[in-house]
């Protein structure tokens, strides 16, 4: 009798070491946010300035799950985690017009996926490929 118990003892551990939700907890309603603990795969800290005399503006993106300051997180997450490899530098060689848009220029900092991240862009030139790939990032 003991070792049947015993078996049973081993099979619930078991069973509450390798539930998803774990042993005696609640599961979260369905459609609920992201706990506020949840850590985000990516996390930025953004500062876009404008033509002198503008006031700079400031907020910061998460993603997956979205949120932050941004004012439109949730479209900005969806356009940032489309893009492919969104805070590679200007390849060398790259052709560079002389296009300037406007006098924007935004400095990134953050984590993405992981990896630090520590960059600015600029709305024209050489950067101007880097911008239009995420503007919405920069509304």
């Amino acid at each position: 009798m003991h070792r049947a118990r015993g078996g049973a003892w081993s099979l619930l551990i078991v069973a509450c070491v390798t539930a998803a939700a774990g042993c005696g907890s609640t599961p979260a309603p369905a459609g609920a946010a992201a706990p506020t603990g949840a850590t985000a795969k990516v996390s930025l800290d953004i500062t876009v300035t404008g033509a002198p005399g503008t006031a700079a503006r400031h907020w910061t993106l998460r993603c997956d799950p979205a949120g932050g300051t941004h004012p439109d997180a949730a479209a900005a997450c969806a356009v940032l985690l489309r893009a492919k490899s969104p805070f590679a530098p200007v390849p060398r060689g790259a052709y560079c017009p002389m296009i300037v848009l406007g006098a924007r220029v935004a400095k990134v900092k953050g984590t993405y996926f992981g990896q630090r991240i520590d960059t600015t862009f600029t709305e024209g030139g050489c950067q101007l490929a880097r911008w239009e790939k995420i503007r919405q990032v920069f509304p």
